[in-house]
């Protein structure tokens, strides 16, 4: 918390040495005094650039159920869903997403991902490295790197922000930080960071009264230039409580300003866990967009359990069965992904939003005896859109049952490596120091996707 009047050693003007600053648990993720030097301008509308919303499906999707479907393969292979035509032609999609099936020339699917481990982790997703390679190498997530290398477009939003939900498991890392350091980890507003909001006395809600505000901060600064003391606070502390003193920020995290009708195009979901998942919380999406719009480089969401192995505990079926689980989520997926498309469009901003969605890995393209899919390491898929990158087509393919990558293997971190390309930055020439201050890569696989470009 920010204490703006403290009460040790007290002098005689009724200020103290610490007065001005205490910042304690505010860890505002990217938002380092030195990075917000960096800050170009304080108006309330940032200048455009480019951002990436990450939108993590934990758990793993099953590929052989939702973007490569094989209906020419034995039952126990192709499952029970049955293909439909795109916009695309010749391309199939799952017969549960029939409305991103009629717009899939808006969107481009890799079927050929390769480079996952058999590990459960967000990493992967987050920093194309996975769990125990991230944590070997300490390598910093895109977030991370973005925040370090860009800084925040304006002061009051940090660069970082993840919507990631705490699980009980390898499910809920945000993005690390890695060898950029504690400066750059995201900022949490479900967590600790949101409650960390607040200037001495004054609650989240009185925050939101920007006359109460004002009127708190101009108080104070009466106060401090009559002691003199503001003349030895430097340019760091002076841009911290600019951070304070705008309610950008909250703003943005605030769904209900929002339009009624574009929040219903999202639809509500759930804050609901899914098991031992996220939860499926369709306006996380919607606020992914009102950050990034805000000044975010980079938003990070988790959505869902998809680790459809559909276990047996006791004899009883721990989960349901691979396909019950699917005809729910699919379709609740379908529509927050398609009013994200639709919000960018409409508010200007899809040649500069990258999206990309996606899981740790693919599922066995065997069927298991309980209904569900296992975990399958060797080739996933992801779905991309906006950011200018090219889209109706669709990269790669499988073998005739789905079991590793048959044309244009394309690595997670290829993907990244576009991502960041998109974003300004040029990984197969940027380098940063790690903690022992020799430069490092921010990826070893450094080749953009050409046909995205």
């Amino acid at each position: 918390m920010l204490n703006l009047l403290g009460e040790n050693q007290q002098y005689c003007d009724g200020l103290t040495r610490r007065a001005f600053m205490q910042v304690g648990g505010l860890a505002l993720g990217g938002l380092s005094l030195p990075s917000l030097l960096r800050a170009e301008s304080v108006s309330d509308k940032p200048k455009r650039h480019k951002s990436v919303i990450m939108v993590f499906l934990p758990g793993g999707p099953s590929h052989l159920d939702i973007w490569d479907m094989k209906p020419e393969a034995p039952v126990e292979i192709r499952g029970e869903f049955r293909p439909i035509q795109t916009a695309i032609p010749g391309v199939n999609l799952c017969e549960h997403l029939p409305r991103l099936a009629q717009r899939l020339d808006e969107f481009a699917i890799i079927r050929s991902l390769v480079g996952a481990k058999n590990e459960h982790a967000s990493e992967l997703c987050f920093s194309g490295y996975g769990y125990a390679d991230s944590l070997s190498r300490n390598q910093p997530s895109l977030g991370a790197a973005v925040s370090k290398l860009l800084g925040p477009v304006h002061p009051a939003i940090p660069p970082f922000t993840s919507l990631v939900h705490s699980t009980p498991n390898g499910w809920q890392d945000p993005g690390r930080p890695g060898f950029v350091g504690p400066a750059h980890i995201p900022f949490r507003p479900a967590d600790e960071h949101k409650q960390s909001m607040s200037l001495g006395e004054l609650s989240l809600e009185r925050l939101r009264d920007r006359r109460q505000l004002r009127t708190s901060f101009d108080r104070f600064r009466r106060g401090v230039d009559a002691s003199g003391l503001m003349d030895s606070v430097d340019q760091y502390t002076n841009q911290a409580i600019e951070v304070l003193t705008s309610n950008r920020l909250l703003t943005a995290l605030e769904v209900e300003r929002e339009d009624p009708r574009v929040r219903e195009r999202y639809g509500h979901g759930s804050l609901d866990a899914v098991d031992d998942g996220a939860p499926m919380h369709n306006e996380d999406l919607l606020v992914a967009r009102r950050l990034v719009e805000a000044g975010a480089r980079c938003v990070t969401v988790s959505f869902g359990r998809w680790d459809t192995h559909s276990c047996r505990k006791a004899g009883d079926l721990a989960y349901k069965n691979n396909f019950m689980q699917l005809r729910e989520y699919l379709p609740r997926l379908e529509q927050c992904l398609l009013a994200l498309v639709d919000d960018l469009h409409e508010r200007g901003l899809v040649e500069d939003v990258s999206v990309v969605v996606w899981g740790e890995m693919g599922r066995t393209p065997r069927v298991n005896a309980n209904g569900g899919r296992d975990h399958w390491p060797q080739v996933s898929g992801c779905i991309m859109f906006g950011g200018g990158m090219r889209t109706g087509q669709v990269l790669g393919s499988t073998n005739r049952l789905g079991e590793f990558a048959k044309d244009r293997p394309i690595h997670y971190q290829e993907v990244f490596a576009t991502l960041y390309r998109q974003l300004g930055i040029d990984v197969a020439n940027v380098k940063l120091p790690d903690l022992n201050g020799r430069p490092q890569y921010l990826l070893e696989h450094r080749d953009v996707i050409p046909e995205l470009i």
